[in-house]
């Protein structure tokens, strides 16, 4: 008997889009590839805004040429992986390209991890070299480092290329050079030539991008260099923004959207990157201010804060073209709020590390739908080369309108998980990628995400997964039980709570346990609530129900 034909094939959003957006697209081998064609069309237009400093194409293709040439004549070969842990710098893109460049493959770490996090990372992508700050190096790098395959550190300040030393992010003094590790913005600066024979192809693998994904252990995921390209190209043709757009790098760019939808995007335009290090309220404003962007993409919790700085005007936000959130579920009251406030509506927007980034977004002609039942503002409507469709438990389509999980196909879904054949073959039957998420379609085809399957807690943007929070707890002697779920949070959509049951005789309290989660875990995994309690509920197995403790009250600390 023939399958019944999917309904979701169909491809009902299409309608939405406009002749760009639905036009098929080219994109170049690979991110290098465009920003080397960047480079030809416009050598000296700034590529890298870094608050007084500024860097054109040419200088930066020549700075990570030059890291390029240094990484081969240490010994790098193509494929190898180079791990990246820098905040929203110029060091990080130098560190990129050169690592792309010299036919590597790149795995960007997140900076706020503790070191046995940034250890699983290192053994797990058999890590070659290592370029960080000389922070991470000196304080807790070195010795992470020393017991992992790592050959080659290169370290940098990112006080380099500026001069306004703004003491509201940049809270650091420049350190003296270390014995052990290569200086990276004296490596750029050296000349080196980039090594020749290493252009990478565009199913070659560009970044192992570390995530919990739809079960419990940090994975990599395999985001080739045709995965970005083609996100970054569907950025480029989709947005509606100016010639030489510039682009405001709200998300961190070791984080997927950053690195797709702000720098990917950006040189794929031969546009301008502006940098600030990380997110500081008053320094955005002060960089949507001194540069005009016109785009920018971050997580609800970063307008809310831009919204709340007593400094804030509607003349911070006049440039931009279009603004977009991701990470995380944007609130329709926010969106309308911002809009009467500051005039921009905030475009919504749907993707996972393993879709590159977007798999649906609002475009630029359009506002997203709010569901009349539940209240949930649409994130989004797919592109013409994805196809989205809702399944039941069983896998079964849904009908428009049901709910069901979310199943991505298209050529930003990567082809699995580093060295897990078993997590990939669970996670992309037949190339299909299981979100792991729950959410509804309409007959228009906008999508809406209403939940997240089992129990990963998404905090600001920031996947959570409980085991990982729960192991370091049980390291605690007084722990004798331990179940961590995400409660509501006006700020941060959810926030991370524990609940503990304590050995006979043990005495902890919620603040001790509190703050031994936070000596360990990254700021954003500890949990901001602890509640003690002589049992935690079962099965009759012995599983701890995390479903009862979601459930409990909030107020009962």
């Amino acid at each position: 008997m023939t399958a019944p034909a999917s309904r979701y094939a169909a491809k009902p959003w299409v309608a939405l889009l406009d002749e760009a957006q639905r036009a098929p697209i080219d994109p170049a081998d690979s991110l290098v590839h465009a920003f080397r064609r960047s480079v030809a069309e416009a050598p000296d237009r700034t590529c890298l805004a870094y608050f007084d400093g500024r860097l054109s194409y040419r200088e930066v293709d020549e700075l990570s040429d030059s890291v390029a040439g240094h990484l081969a004549a240490r010994g790098l070969e193509p494929g190898d992986r180079v791990a990246v842990l820098l905040q929203n710098s110029p060091l990080f893109v130098l560190a990129l390209l050169g690592a792309w460049k010299a036919g590597a493959t790149v795995v960007p770490v997140n900076p706020m991890y503790k070191s046995g996090e940034v250890a699983h990372v290192l053994r797990d992508g058999e890590v070659a070299a290592l370029i960080c700050s000389d922070r991470a190096w000196e304080t807790y790098l070195r010795q992470t480092a020393a017991d992992s395959p790592v050959r080659t550190v290169l370290t940098g300040c990112e006080l380099d290329f500026q001069t306004r030393d703004d003491a509201r992010v940049l809270t650091f003094e420049r350190l003296p050079r270390a014995s052990d590790a290569d200086d990276l913005a004296t490596v750029a600066r050296a000349g080196h030539k980039a090594p020749g024979g290493r252009e990478a192809a565009p199913d070659d693998i560009a970044l192992i991008s570390y995530t919990s994904g739809t079960s419990g252990a940090p994975k990599g995921a395999t985001n080739t260099h045709r995965n970005i390209m083609v996100n970054a190209e569907r950025q480029r043709t989709g947005l509606r923004l100016p010639e030489a757009p510039v682009y405001y790098a709200l998300a961190p760019l070791f984080h997927i959207t950053g690195m797709v939808c702000q720098l990917g995007a950006c040189l794929n335009s031969a546009g301008t990157l502006v940098l600030t290090y990380r997110f500081e309220a008053g320094v955005v404003l002060e960089a949507f201010a001194e540069h005009r962007p016109h785009y920018t993409v971050g997580p609800s919790t970063a307008f809310m804060a831009l919204a709340a700085h007593p400094d804030v005007t509607r003349d911070h936000f006049a440039s931009f073209v279009n603004i977009s959130s991701g990470g995380a579920p944007v609130p329709p009251a926010l969106v309308e709020k911002f809009r009467a406030g500051f005039g921009p509506y905030i475009r919504n927007g749907y993707g996972l590390t393993e879709c590159t980034a977007p798999c649906a977004s609002v475009p630029p002609q359009l506002e997203a739908p709010v569901d009349p039942a539940s209240g949930t503002l649409a994130v989004g409507v797919p592109g013409p080369d994805t196809v989205v469709r809702i399944v039941d438990d069983q896998g079964a389509e849904v009908p428009f309108g049901e709910q069901g999980e979310i199943l991505v196909r298209g050529p930003q879904v990567v082809p699995g998980y580093w060295r897990r054949p078993e997590a990939t073959a669970e996670t992309f039957p037949d190339g299909e990628l299981r979100t792991g998420d729950i959410g509804f379609m309409d007959e228009q085809g906008w999508l809406y995400v209403v939940d997240r399957k089992k129990d990963m807690i998404n905090a600001s943007g920031f996947k959570v997964w409980p085991r990982e929070v729960e192991d370091v707890l049980y390291t605690h002697p007084a722990v004798r039980e331990a179940a961590v779920v995400g409660v509501p949070d006006g700020y941060r959509g959810e926030t991370v709570k524990a609940y503990i049951s304590l050995r006979p005789g043990a005495d902890a309290d919620a603040g001790t346990l509190a703050a031994y989660c936070k000596d360990r875990l990254a700021a954003y995994k500890y949990p901001r609530q602890v509640e003690i309690l002589p049992e935690l509920p079962k099965t009759a197995s012995g599983k701890i129900l995390r479903r009862e403790l979601r459930s409990r009250p909030q107020d009962s600390q």
